[in-house]
């Protein structure tokens, strides 16, 4: 992660949004201010500060007797946030498709290639931070006023539990791959409309696996 933002309440924040996104942090985790401010080297100040951004981000929740704790999403919720991302995301890679650069292009495929030595020397772990970049690089390159601020900012409030990833999941790894081969073939040939549905379908297939995952 990058270094402290301008504020220790900005870095506490940062750092604990980070464990959230990479799923250090699951959800019914407690966070106790004293443990967090021990950790990352502050005082309790900044943390109950950070503290209160997350619930109101709706990250966290305050429960009577027992403190802050992670929230879990409900399915309910699960359905809106990939059903708001296959939206958004979808956007990203149809505008994509007729902005893309060579050397945007080039390196979505250093990120593509990266990612398949990897799932190929089996390490699996790696994956789903590298698939969030590659996803968030077409948003990018979509939407660079707007489109890829919000893409990212959807994520960052609803990060993913570690053992709800698809890319620990060696089929699926390999299924996904394919898939992102296939979207990044129809980012060079211009093909918007082909983008998008793939960019649509794959989203939605990660969350009906992050839902059978949560109700088994």
């Amino acid at each position: 992660m990058a270094g402290p933002p301008q504020s220790k309440a900005d870095y506490v924040y940062a750092s604990l949004l980070d464990d959230l996104r990479n799923a250090r942090l699951s959800g019914g985790t407690p966070l106790r201010a004293t443990e967090i401010a021990q950790r990352l080297g502050v005082s309790i100040t900044p943390v109950r500060e950070a503290l209160r951004r997350l619930e109101n981000d709706r990250l966290i929740r305050y429960e009577q007797n027992h403190g802050a704790t992670v929230i879990d999403l409900s399915a309910d919720a699960l359905v809106e946030y990939y059903s708001v991302r296959a939206v958004v995301e979808g956007l990203g890679a149809r505008l994509a498709a007729d902005r893309i650069t060579d050397e945007q292009l080039a390196r979505l495929w250093t990120i593509h290639e990266r990612m398949v030595a990897d799932e190929q020397a089996g390490r699996y772990e790696l994956l789903g931070e590298q698939s969030r970049e590659f996803h968030l690089a077409i948003a990018d390159i979509g939407g660079p006023a707007f489109l890829g601020a919000h893409a990212r900012a959807v994520r960052n409030n609803f990060p993913v539990p570690a053992h709800a990833s698809l890319w620990l999941d060696p089929d699926q790894a390999r299924n996904h791959l394919t898939v992102h081969e296939h979207l990044l073939k129809a980012l060079k040939a211009g093909d918007g409309t082909t983008a998008e549905r793939i960019m649509v379908e794959h989203v939605q297939f990660s969350g009906r696996y992050r839902l059978d995952r949560a109700g088994s």
